[in-house]
Protein backbone atom coordinates (compact mmCIF):
# COMPACT_ATOMS: atom_id res chain seq x y z
CA UNK A 1 0.00 0.00 0.00
CA UNK A 2 1.55 3.44 -1.06
CA UNK A 3 0.78 6.39 1.56
CA UNK A 4 1.52 9.91 0.70
CA UNK A 5 3.12 12.22 3.11
CA UNK A 6 3.71 15.53 3.47
CA UNK A 7 6.55 16.37 5.95
CA UNK A 8 7.26 19.31 8.01
CA UNK A 9 11.13 18.76 9.27
CA UNK A 10 12.70 20.09 12.21
CA UNK A 11 9.26 20.53 14.08
CA UNK A 12 9.43 20.81 17.88
CA UNK A 13 8.15 17.23 18.52
CA UNK A 14 7.39 14.04 16.10
CA UNK A 15 3.91 13.20 15.14
CA UNK A 16 1.42 11.55 12.87
CA UNK A 17 -1.90 12.74 11.90
CA UNK A 18 -4.04 15.23 9.58
CA UNK A 19 -4.48 16.03 6.29
CA UNK A 20 -2.60 18.22 4.26
CA UNK A 21 -3.93 18.70 0.62
CA UNK A 22 -4.90 15.26 0.47
CA UNK A 23 -1.70 13.91 2.26
CA UNK A 24 -0.67 12.39 6.02
CA UNK A 25 0.66 14.83 7.56
CA UNK A 26 4.02 13.84 9.28
CA UNK A 27 5.71 15.95 11.59
CA UNK A 28 9.48 15.27 12.38
CA UNK A 29 12.37 16.91 14.76
CA UNK A 30 15.08 15.72 12.54
CA UNK A 31 16.79 18.18 10.27
CA UNK A 32 16.09 17.58 6.82
CA UNK A 33 19.82 16.93 6.08
CA UNK A 34 21.76 13.91 4.84
CA UNK A 35 18.29 12.16 4.71
CA UNK A 36 18.05 12.42 8.59
CA UNK A 37 14.39 13.61 8.23
CA UNK A 38 13.58 10.75 5.89
CA UNK A 39 14.52 8.05 7.98
CA UNK A 40 12.85 9.67 10.96
CA UNK A 41 9.46 9.79 8.62
CA UNK A 42 9.65 5.62 7.86
CA UNK A 43 10.37 5.26 11.72
CA UNK A 44 7.57 7.71 12.81
CA UNK A 45 5.52 6.00 10.20
CA UNK A 46 6.13 2.81 10.95
CA UNK A 47 5.32 3.77 14.94
CA UNK A 48 1.81 4.65 13.93
CA UNK A 49 1.05 2.21 11.63
CA UNK A 50 1.89 -0.80 13.68
CA UNK A 51 4.67 -2.17 11.10
CA UNK A 52 8.41 -3.11 11.23
CA UNK A 53 10.26 -0.30 10.15
CA UNK A 54 11.59 -2.69 7.40
CA UNK A 55 8.21 -2.37 5.92
CA UNK A 56 8.65 0.96 5.20
CA UNK A 57 10.28 2.12 2.00
CA UNK A 58 10.61 6.20 0.52
CA UNK A 59 9.39 5.52 -2.94
CA UNK A 60 9.60 9.12 -4.30
CA UNK A 61 9.72 13.06 -2.91
CA UNK A 62 13.06 12.30 -1.17
CA UNK A 63 14.10 15.81 -1.35
CA UNK A 64 10.34 17.38 -1.55
CA UNK A 65 8.13 17.54 1.48
CA UNK A 66 5.60 15.70 -0.53
CA UNK A 67 6.98 12.25 0.06
CA UNK A 68 5.23 8.76 -1.26
CA UNK A 69 6.27 5.78 1.37
CA UNK A 70 5.23 2.30 0.23
CA UNK A 71 3.93 -0.09 3.30
CA UNK A 72 4.56 -3.76 2.88
CA UNK A 73 1.25 -5.14 4.90
CA UNK A 74 -2.34 -6.07 3.86
CA UNK A 75 -4.49 -3.10 2.59
CA UNK A 76 -7.12 -4.14 4.20
CA UNK A 77 -5.45 -4.66 7.85
CA UNK A 78 -3.68 -0.63 6.99
CA UNK A 79 -6.53 1.22 5.67
CA UNK A 80 -8.60 1.89 8.99
CA UNK A 81 -5.44 2.99 10.81
CA UNK A 82 -4.62 5.09 8.12
CA UNK A 83 -7.94 6.77 7.65
CA UNK A 84 -8.07 7.28 11.86
CA UNK A 85 -4.78 8.98 11.49
CA UNK A 86 -6.12 10.92 8.66
CA UNK A 87 -9.17 12.47 10.62
CA UNK A 88 -6.79 13.35 13.71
Amino acid sequence: MRVDVFATPNATRTKVGGVHEGALKVRVHAVPEKGRANHAIALALAKALRVRKSQVQLVAGATSRRKTFEICEDPAVLKPVVNRLLSE
